[in-house]
């Protein structure tokens, strides 16, 4: 997987509030130069039943998005199916391998992150983060969801802030989306 030196994302699926959220930070960096403070790398795909984030450069990322689309259409919006498909076309084609990128999705089928290392992996409890403060709000929203009855909304929003506290390459600026079933 890329080392992502940017951005923050967070995915959370929750099948007891029967919604998934992905909320990211704004900040779009080159080097150690802040360019954006809120810049949008959460989407909705196919007919707003999959939400998606990314971390990583932004022309591959929506590449990548275009292409995870066009799999999601092939196969009837199948989540796991369209992101093994994604994989092994992102691992096996020339020009796309060279792209840096990591993405998580969510929506009704589950919770992926997808990687052009060839991973797509669930995580055990419905939450994941990556890009650079990944893993502060990873850590925060699993301290929140182990102790407090909070809506999984309230739980991706207070750990993205919490990793902006942290991480120089996250701001406060949140993107928030989520999807119902």
């Amino acid at each position: 997987m890329p080392n992502i030196k940017g951005t923050t994302v967070i995915a959370i699926r929750s099948e007891a509030e029967r919604r998934g959220v992905v909320a990211s930070d704004g900040q779009a960096t080159l080097e150690t130069t802040v360019i954006k403070s809120n810049t949008k790398k959460v989407y909705r795909l196919y007919d707003d039943q999959v939400l998606v984030g990314f971390a990583g450069a932004t022309a591959d990322c929506l590449t990548l998005l275009d292409k995870f689309e066009g799999k999601l259409k092939k196969y009837d919006g199948q989540l796991r199916r369209s992101a093994v498909e994604l994989t092994k076309e992102w691992r096996t084609d020339r020009i796309l391998r060279q792209l840096e990128a990591v993405l998580v999705t969510v929506s009704e089928d589950g919770i992926l992150m997808v990687s052009g290392a060839g991973d797509v992996l669930e995580p055990d409890e419905g939450v994941i983060g990556i890009g650079s403060g990944g893993a502060y709000a990873l850590a925060a929203a699993r301290a929140i969801l182990s102790v407090a009855k909070l809506p999984i909304v309230d739980v991706a929003r207070q750990s993205l802030e919490i990793a902006g506290a942290i991480d120089i390459y996250t701001n406060r600026e949140i993107t928030l989306e989520e999807v119902s079933w």
